[in-house]
């Protein structure tokens, strides 16, 4: 997780079984996305964040790894982004997709699964 989003949602994560870490747990709290990401690919990990930023690093790069889950319209409070992180990671599709490579976006009303390579004809 990067940190765009709480410390509490790392906890509350590995409480539920997750290998989950957050950029805290790295001391690369005032990294930069670009480190971010290089982290999350190397160890294979999935980004979680409300930084829309990373899904723009991903499309300029061309990368089909990491996935990321981005946080839209959400309101910030870890316990709400986990039920509704609980719910997205429930759905057989999503976790598909997260394998292979994908951004999905999440906000209390809906989620959307766009694939990575972003731009690819096989999108």
């Amino acid at each position: 997780m990067d940190s765009a989003v709480s410390l509490l949602l790392a906890v509350e994560l590995r409480g539920a079984g997750h290998d989950a870490v957050h950029t805290f747990d790295y001391v690369l709290v005032s990294s930069t996305d670009e480190t971010v990401l290089l982290r999350a690919a190397t160890e294979g990990r999935i980004v979680i964040t409300s930084d829309t930023d990373f899904g723009e690093l991903l499309a300029q790069s061309g990368a089909s790894q990491p996935s990321v889950i981005l946080f839209r319209r959400s309101s910030g409070k870890p316990l709400v982004e986990f039920a509704l992180l609980t719910v997205a990671l429930n759905r057989l599709e999503v976790r598909e997709a997260l394998t292979n490579g994908a951004i999905i976006v999440v906000d209390p009303r809906r989620m959307r699964i766009r694939k990575l390579l972003i731009g690819s004809l096989d999108e």
